[in-house]
């Protein structure tokens, strides 16, 4: 029986999940290779150090690993590798882009597939409260954190599963357990991944992730009695998910019905939570409630507040570089963030813009990312792009940096003036998230 030729596009995540989970060990198909987009901030390939999915992880069928090519020679592969199928695996991408890349696999004469739910979702022994989003920087892990806080508070063993991108040497990063930013520091994350870890562990939260999230799974049960799924992006949950909260941005009305795969967690939220309404438009927060009606009227509806502190006495008066979650305001097409709010309410006397100080990196992303509002993304997924963020902070010269990533920056830039942290947490105005566990008591076993 002849095997059907796979490529399957992707961002080094949701990729690797589909290969585990679908086509891994099936002697029906053959992955000839995967590909990369560099649209999604994880650099160009000659910067990735792996660039094959390696044989450890590939399994029976694949001794020399899968090649990992850009996803600008999709044709050329399609061409040289008889492929008979595109798998289209990533994610917080227009609805317009995901069928674009479709017409370039059609094209060339190859079908156009993409995974659903029932085909990569695992099955988890224990429950599973899953916390997703429409769109990348929707406050996905403030409302997972949240929980994982609240079901500790009711004596249970909290596991955070994360789906981030893994940059290093994937087949030691097929388990990640971090306890500690000591555990950070080990594995040498990159900011990205610093950005999503940091806030669980100043929580006092196991967090897991990696590459084979089958193998992840086994060993987050094994020490845990409930499992937080905490997604990456805006991508579906990689577990069943026992409940299902879905987090949107009013800042970004309408966003959920136009992007993939956030769309798909939109119509599956058993709770649609809008969030940071406290600093948008009123009639964004209606807009989204609407959509909600009209595309999931089962969903319930959670309003809530993403509050934002700093130091006061730091930022008023002073000359403020703001620098913001880079996904955030690049895939996820914010002009800014909560840096930016967090300046302006605590009375910085001048917004430094970054870009006349941009170099390297960094300076390429200002010119790709036109909609940015004097802001500096905290790109960081090579040492070489830390370094271009030192510098151009340096360059700018501000008499402080404020900080609206997730993480301490401070922890790992060396710059010439103060960093002060933006803070930002979920306040619930309606339903809170305890009634939320309570009303699922049983099937959480609370």
């Amino acid at each position: 029986m002849s095997q059907t030729r796979i490529v399957i596009m992707g961002a080094a995540g949701r990729d690797f999940h589909d290969f585990n989970t679908v086509f891994r060990g099936d002697e029906r198909f053959e992955v000839v290779a995967f590909t990369h987009t560099g649209t999604q901030n994880i650099g160009e390939l000659e910067e990735l150090p792996n660039r094959r999915y390696p044989p450890e992880l590939a399994g029976d069928g694949y001794p020399d690993g899968i090649p990992i090519r850009s996803e600008a020679e999709l044709e050329t592969i399609v061409d040289e590798e008889d492929v008979d199928t595109v798998v289209f695996s990533y994610s917080d991408v227009s609805h317009e882009h995901v069928m674009h890349q479709a017409s370039r696999a059609l094209a060339s004469g190859a079908d156009f597939r993409l995974i659903g739910p029932n085909r990569m979702m695992l099955h988890a022994e224990i429950p599973v409260v899953a916390v997703d989003a429409v769109r990348t920087g929707c406050g996905k892990s403030q409302t997972a954190r949240k929980f994982a806080d609240l079901l500790r508070e009711r004596a249970k063993d909290v596991a955070v599963v994360r789906e981030p991108m893994p940059y290093g040497d994937l087949v030691a990063q097929r388990v990640q357990r971090f306890e500690s930013m000591g555990d950070l520091d080990e594995s040498d994350v990159t900011i990205e991944e610093r950005e999503e870890y940091e806030g669980h562990i100043e929580c006092g939260h196991v967090v897991y992730a990696g590459v084979d999230y089958e193998a992840i799974l086994d060993r987050a049960q094994e020490e845990a009695e409930i499992i937080v799924w905490d997604g990456g992006n805006n991508e579906l949950p990689f577990y069943v998910p026992d409940i299902h909260v879905v987090v949107a941005d009013p800042h970004r009305a309408g966003s959920e019905l136009r992007y993939h795969p956030g769309e798909t967690n939109f119509r599956l939220a058993d709770y649609v939570l809008i969030n940071k309404e406290n600093t948008a438009d009123e009639n964004g927060v209606r807009g989204v409630e609407e959509n909600i009606r009209q595309t999931n009227p089962d969903a319930e509806i959670i309003h809530a507040n993403s509050t934002i502190t700093a130091d006061r006495d730091s930022i008023a008066g002073k000359r403020v570089l703001v620098v913001e979650d880079g996904p955030t305001l690049t895939h996820g097409d914010s002009p800014s963030g909560a840096g930016l709010i967090a300046a302006r309410k605590y009375g910085a006397s001048e917004i430094v813009d970054p870009e006349p100080a941009a170099v390297g990196s960094l300076k390429r992303i200002f010119e790709e990312y036109k909609h940015l509002d004097r802001v500096l993304p905290a790109m960081g997924y090579s040492d070489a792009q830390v370094r271009d963020l030192e510098t151009t902070i340096r360059n700018a010269a501000p008499d402080i940096v404020v900080s609206g990533t997730p993480h301490d920056l401070a922890r790992l830039i060396d710059v010439d003036c103060p960093i002060v942290r933006v803070r930002y947490e979920l306040e619930e105005k309606n339903i809170t998230l305890g009634t939320v566990l309570d009303r699922h008591a049983q099937v959480l076993d609370l």
